[in-house]
């Protein structure tokens, strides 16, 4: 039998990756989406990114600091709209949470200052009109999200984008 300290025992334990986004809305219903410059793929994303847990941050404060930085908007997020435990080529699985970002009216649009480092524009568009600007999984994200603000059901449980199946 071999004996391991704690934290070796914590070292040993599978790595996952956990990232935070907000959802924006105009009054029209359209969705905030933004266009990285460091994206490979071309594709759009949601305010937000990677969690910083190693300093202790939680999701919903990831969330809002990121869209500090990125965005420039102070909103604390809303409601957790959606949790999604996303499978990726050459990573560990990335939990991913989505807040409500509430309806932007035309004075917090005007306030709108991207990062320049990592954003380079910045659309309100239908939830279908959003479709070939995301990955397909983020864009399931969304539509899921919506539906739960809508129909007032709580988070949606996601994989991979899909409703998670259930046992």
């Amino acid at each position: 039998m071999t004996t391991v300290t704690y934290s070796e025992y914590i070292a040993s334990l599978p790595k996952i990756l956990s990232g935070a986004n907000v959802l924006f809305r105009d009054a029209d219903g359209r969705v905030l989406i933004a266009e990285t410059t460091y994206r490979e793929d071309g594709k759009w994303t949601l305010p937000g990114g990677t969690v910083e847990s190693d300093t202790g941050e939680t999701p919903r404060q990831g969330a809002h600091r990121e869209t500090l930085e990125e965005i420039g908007l102070d909103i604390e997020p809303g409601q957790l709209l959606a949790v999604d435990w996303v499978r990726g080529p050459g990573r560990p699985p990335l939990v991913s949470y989505l807040y409500d970002g509430g309806v932007l009216d035309e004075a917090r649009q005007s306030a709108i200052q991207l990062q320049a480092e990592e954003l380079s524009a910045w659309l309100m568009v239908t939830p279908s009109e959003a479709e070939p600007y995301l990955s397909p999984g983020l864009h399931r994200r969304i539509i899921a999200a919506l539906d739960a603000l809508e129909s007032g059901t709580g988070t949606a449980e996601l994989e991979d984008g899909h409703p998670a199946r259930r046992a």
